[in-house]
């Protein structure tokens, strides 16, 4: 049985009660569940196919209710969080489930395990909560062993359209205008934030994540790289072919699509 959750020093760990609820359901939801599995999917296949029965070391820092470790089944999943409750709520589920998986209460600025400790990295939704967000990618980095396999999945400033605040178009507004929302966020405005306790700060891009990942031996793919086209009718499979083909046209698909996704593949120790 996981230990009880011990708060890391200087962080605020407790969470809203609006935002633990909506957690403790959405966590549960098929939406959820189809994109946790799709993320495992996804990993493994930048991966490449393994030895049968070959058990990876995984992370999931910002693991929020511990949904993802589902999708690990039969490798060693670890899950962190700053939110204590939340990291409550994956242990006790974890011991019903049996599932094993470990959670623990963690900054993802400071990982509390050894360097190349890990085969997999996984950052959901994470990068744009946290102010040190290179800390963040530098600890990733260092837990991973050499061909190790980080994902990302952030923000976007290309794409008008985001979850993380409730104003339109709210990813190009000036920085001087999101620096002012965002502390009113955390004061009198708690629900334009959805009652983040650390609501998102900062916005990226893929070519931006690519050359800090890049000069860590990583390489990289973004989420055109990564799209599966056994499903895809021969007109998807042309027109995709032809905008990752053309870096314009890969650019306005970027920011034509929510969200920016990264997967990276340690080729360096």
């Amino acid at each position: 049985m996981n230990a009880p959750p011990q708060p890391p020093a200087g962080f605020d760990t407790s969470s809203h009660e609006s935002f633990y609820e909506y957690y403790k359901n959405y966590s549960e939801s098929p939406a959820t569940l189809q994109r946790f599995g799709a993320i495992a999917e996804v990993v493994m296949r930048v991966r490449g196919a393994a030895p049968v029965g070959t058990a990876l070391d995984v992370l999931d820092v910002g693991c929020n209710a511990g949904t993802q470790s589902r999708f690990w089944a039969g490798h060693r999943y670890v899950g962190i969080d700053i939110n204590e409750p939340l990291v409550r709520l994956a242990q006790q589920r974890a011991v019903a489930d049996g599932s094993g998986a470990k959670f623990e209460v963690a900054s993802a600025t400071a990982l509390p395990f050894a360097s190349a400790s890990f085969d997999v990295c996984l950052l959901p939704e994470l990068l744009e909560h946290i102010e040190d967000w290179e800390s963040c990618l530098n600890e990733a980095a260092r837990v991973l062993r050499p061909g190790g396999t980080v994902y990302v999945s952030t923000s976007s400033w290309l794409c008008p359209k985001q979850q993380e605040f409730n104003l339109p178009m709210y990813s190009w507004y000036p920085g001087f205008v999101k620096r002012r929302i965002e502390k009113r966020a955390v004061t009198d405005w708690p629900a334009v934030a959805n009652y983040a306790k650390y609501p998102a700060v900062h916005w990226f891009s893929f070519y931006q994540l690519r050359r800090f990942l890049g000069a860590r031996g990583f390489k990289s793919f973004d989420r055109f790289d990564i799209m599966r086209m056994d499903n895809k009718s021969p007109l998807q499979r042309a027109i995709v072919g032809t905008l990752k083909a053309l870096p314009p046209l890969r650019l306005l698909g970027h920011i034509a699509t929510e969200g920016t996704v990264i997967v990276a593949r340690r080729t360096a120790a």
